[in-house]
């Protein structure tokens, strides 16, 4: 399996990127690529970075995800942001666990240990014990309300699902077909967006074999199902 790993980064803070990209190295993937969208000065084999005017729209991080998708040259893409590293066994689990799948999610955790929004359910009528909000991070009111909850990783109705904008994995056929919004921006839902229209087409897995990491301790907002 090759990966296109996209990062977008607006922190300038390159030492976590750094640790980032030496994760990545550390799995002794024969065929990588590293995209970075934004502002970074290293230079890192298997390297290419493109610079991203950050005036043209504050916070436009679904043109930078497009971006990557554009430039992508395998068909696994792994969509992270710049304060999410890789596990040490990442790749080898992504083997294990094999390619049948559109989208895919794998064990996400804070920088605690805690888990992050990896799993998670949003307005499952069949549950009652979801924590009924609009995201409290947006700037602006959503498109949708629901009841969200970090569901167990043997759920499997996807429809009712969400995938944080923070990290994800698709395939690049995938991304093309179905590109982020451009019109929205951060805070205003797009990951949200984006999950509604495409949960309910493509096939989307949980892979518990890999697990990446957060370098920043992150609110979950959403509870555990009980």
């Amino acid at each position: 399996m090759n990966f296109t790993f996209g990062l977008i980064t607006n922190s300038g803070d390159e030492d976590n990127i750094n640790l980032i990209i030496d994760s990545i190295e550390r799995q002794n993937i024969p065929d990588y690529e590293i995209i970075i969208v934004g502002d970074y000065s290293g230079s890192r084999d298997n390297l290419t970075v493109i610079q991203f005017d950050e005036t043209i729209k504050p916070s436009w991080i679904t043109r930078k995800k497009n971006i990557i998708t554009e430039n992508a040259k395998y068909d696994t893409i792994v969509y992270c942001h710049d304060y999410i590293k890789l596990c040490d066994g990442f790749y080898d689990g992504w083997k294990h666990f094999g390619d049948d799948w559109d989208i895919a999610m794998n064990i996400i955790n804070n920088k605690d240990g805690s888990r992050f929004r990896d799993w998670v359910v949003w307005d499952d009528p069949s549950y009652g014990n979801g924590r009924h909000i609009s995201e409290p991070w947006c700037k602006e009111p959503l498109f949708f309300e629901g009841r969200a909850a970090l569901a167990p990783y043997s759920y499997s109705k996807t429809e009712y699902m969400y995938i944080s904008g923070a990290y994800w994995v698709a395939k690049k056929r995938v991304m093309q077909h179905e590109p982020l919004n451009e019109e929205i921006t951060w805070g205003q839902g797009e990951d949200l967006e984006w999950s509604k229209r495409v949960l309910a087409k493509y096939k989307y897995v949980m892979n518990r074999q890999s697990s990446v990491e957060l370098l920043k301790q992150k609110d979950v907002i959403f509870r555990m199902f009980e």
